[in-house]
């Protein structure tokens, strides 16, 4: 596996005059679909994605290792070249992150989802109807009127149904189980430790439980808001930059804040966009002179895949493709089009399947993929790797990468 670690230790990025698109479509991989047997990409009508894997060369990565189903922060992580076993980041300090805050590393973040309870006390809704931001913020005022004993406490609006608790104190716990049961009909879990015997852990988890007891009182009366659920308890983690690991000056396009705090924590600028794929397409035109690598997040492709929605998927990914243009006119040295990991609308979740991946560039071989898909990457010349090892090739091709060895 080749990830970022290798490339400062020997010495290998150099400072070039080229520039790097890292373009990712969230969950874009899928599975067929029982009326017409294909996938969603299969479905879309995308002649400018094809012409480019006819261009370039082909592969699928995974994401943290095969049969491993990924959370969207460790995905990026990999993405970016950062192995993300060895640097383990949590949701809620991605969350955190992504809005702004500036945790402290003895800090404790969580996200928190607005949720829906019924009369059995089981959740029937996680998302709470994907609730608007504006009202995700009116909830949050409510919930700054909770009382803890020993611990201060920060909770702000994310976007749409997601939230973030940060827990300031001495000796809090990162080493939490989630309350979220991960699908809807089953009752919210309780905040546990997640090793026995460790009583940091155990009154972290106290602090938690009684955060959600007197959030579900404040809320009791408001469905669909009438619950909240936590995941991805975690301390803030700051890495070695990419301008310090590979040269480059990068920059992050994208419109939800989880894939800013993740952009953060590698250095990125962050370059604020509006919440269209045209909008980002603006931003990159009018920032595109001023960095060696932009990183541009289409998100909408996995919401739609978490709902089931497999025309609605196709839809951005068609939406994507007819605005694709204003991208490869730009003519960057090295563009790569891949996504995070696959949520397929059947599966209505992350999955484990491996990404579809086309890289263009002067320096890249063409092979045989005539199509930006599933079926086709898997015939392509780079085969099956780790996603670690992407930011390397694109770096070569780029010509950023020295020798290796004597």
């Amino acid at each position: 596996m080749v990830s970022s670690e290798l490339i400062p230790a020997h010495n290998l990025a150099l400072d070039r005059d080229s520039k790097i698109i890292l373009l990712v479509i969230d969950g874009v991989g899928g599975r067929p679909n029982s009326v017409s047997g294909r996938t969603e990409l299969e479905t879309a009508r995308t002649p400018n994605l094809d012409a480019l894997a006819q261009s370039g060369v082909g592969g699928l990565i995974h994401p943290i290792a095969r049969g491993v189903t990924p959370g969207s922060g460790v995905a990026h992580l990999s993405l970016f070249g950062y192995d993300p076993i060895r640097h383990a980041i949590g949701r809620g300090a991605v969350a955190a992150l992504g809005i702004g805050l500036k945790p402290a590393p003895e800090d404790l973040a969580v996200r928190v989802n607005f949720a829906t309870m019924d009369d059995s006390g089981a959740i029937s809704d996680r998302r709470a109807g994907r609730i608007p931001t504006e009202r995700n913020a009116e909830l949050c005022e409510l919930l700054r009127k909770i009382q803890l004993d020993d611990v201060a406490f920060t909770i702000d609006p994310v976007k749409d149904y997601r939230a973030v608790v940060v827990f300031k104190g001495a000796d809090l716990s990162e080493k939490l189980a989630d309350s979220d049961p991960g699908q809807n009909g089953l009752p919210p879990r309780l905040v546990e430790p997640l090793v026995s015997d460790d009583p940091k852990a155990e009154r972290t988890a106290r602090i938690a439980n009684e955060f959600i007891r007197q959030a579900r009182e404040i809320l009791r009366d408001l469905a669909p808001t009438n619950s909240i659920l936590m995941r991805g308890f975690a301390h803030p983690v700051y890495l070695p930059t990419m301008r310090e690991v590979y040269k480059l000056k990068a920059g992050a396009i994208a419109t939800y804040p989880d894939y800013l705090g993740v952009s953060r924590m590698v250095g990125m600028d962050i370059l604020p966009t509006g919440g269209e794929i045209a909008d980002e397409m603006n931003t990159l035109e009018q920032h595109y002179a001023d960095y060696d690598f932009i990183y541009f997040h289409v998100k909408k492709t996995d919401s739609a895949g978490e709902d089931g929605n497999f025309d609605e998927k196709v839809r951005i990914i068609e939406e994507l493709d007819s605005l694709l243009p204003r991208m490869t006119k730009l003519q960057p040295d090295v563009l790569v089009v891949t996504g995070d990991h696959s949520t397929p609308a059947t599966f209505k979740a992350h999955s484990w399947h491996p990404v579809p991946l086309i890289l263009t560039a002067k320096w890249s071989r063409r092979d045989s993929v005539q199509a930006f898909s599933e079926t086709e990457c898997a015939q392509g010349a780079l085969g099956q790797f780790p996603a670690t090892e992407i930011m390397a090739l694109a770096l070569a091709n780029a010509e950023r990468l020295t020798k290796f060895g004597a």
